[in-house]
């Protein structure tokens, strides 16, 4: 009879252990971060938050997100202007649903800007999402949804003030590497989408955390060389 108990107690318990085990999987990476990506999008302000990102994920204080790219065409490929060529995850069209949205650039703006499902998508996903980034010109995206106003932001180098002529309602800052107002963080673009995604992986985590990948990608190397000149 004890013998009976206990081969059902076991396999209660095998059960138990294995229903827990699957739902632990089933809500791995169940947040995503979505970026943004199109044909002649600048390369690195997609690859350095999907690097940072992504090495991020592969940590257990992250594994609950994961990196996805949302092609605002229909190809399954885009390709950046450098000549990256780059699988997408999913299309803007299924208006996928993402904790974090980050607008990139382009040197001509113009067709994104003038997207209106797109910008759209920017205004509808704002309104849940935990952060909306930007880099570069990326910016221009978020203020065109109305996202920036009376908020302080920055854009490229240089483009600061084409920046507030066309949102006169930005609080535009100039000579910032990057900004973070609220919930939302603008950066300069280009080798700075490190610095400001390291930033925003510090504000979803923790500074230590963050220097764990900092340190993973040598970053700290190349900043701390940089101070020490």
């Amino acid at each position: 009879m004890f013998k009976k108990l206990w081969t059902r107690a076991s396999a209660i318990i095998t059960v138990f252990c294995v229903a827990t085990l699957l739902s632990t999987a089933s809500n791995a990476a169940d947040k995503k971060i979505g970026i943004i990506v199109f044909d002649g999008v600048l390369s690195s302000d997609i690859t350095a938050p999907m690097e940072v990102f992504g090495v991020a994920s592969r940590k257990s204080w992250f594994d609950d997100y994961e990196v996805i790219t949302i092609n605002t065409g229909v190809q399954d490929v885009i390709k950046t202007e450098e000549g990256i060529k780059l699988k997408v995850d999913a299309f803007l069209k299924d208006r996928p649903n993402v904790d974090v949205l980050l607008m990139p650039s382009a040197y001509d703006m113009d067709p994104l800007l003038s997207n209106k499902e797109l910008v759209d998508y920017i205004r509808t996903t704002a309104k849940s999402a935990e952060w909306m980034a930007s880099n570069c010109s990326g910016a221009f995206l978020l203020a065109e949804a109305g996202l920036l106003n009376g908020r302080k932001a920055t854009t490229w180098a240089g483009g600061e003030g084409g920046l507030q002529k066309e949102y006169p309602d930005v609080d535009v800052q100039i000579d910032q590497n990057y900004v973070i107002d609220g919930n939302i963080i603008t950066s300069n673009g280009s080798v700075v989408s490190y610095q400001a995604a390291l930033a925003l992986l510090e504000k979803m985590s923790s500074p230590r955390k963050a220097d764990e990948v900092r340190d993973a990608l040598q970053m700290s190397r190349v900043w701390n060389a940089d101070l020490n000149k």
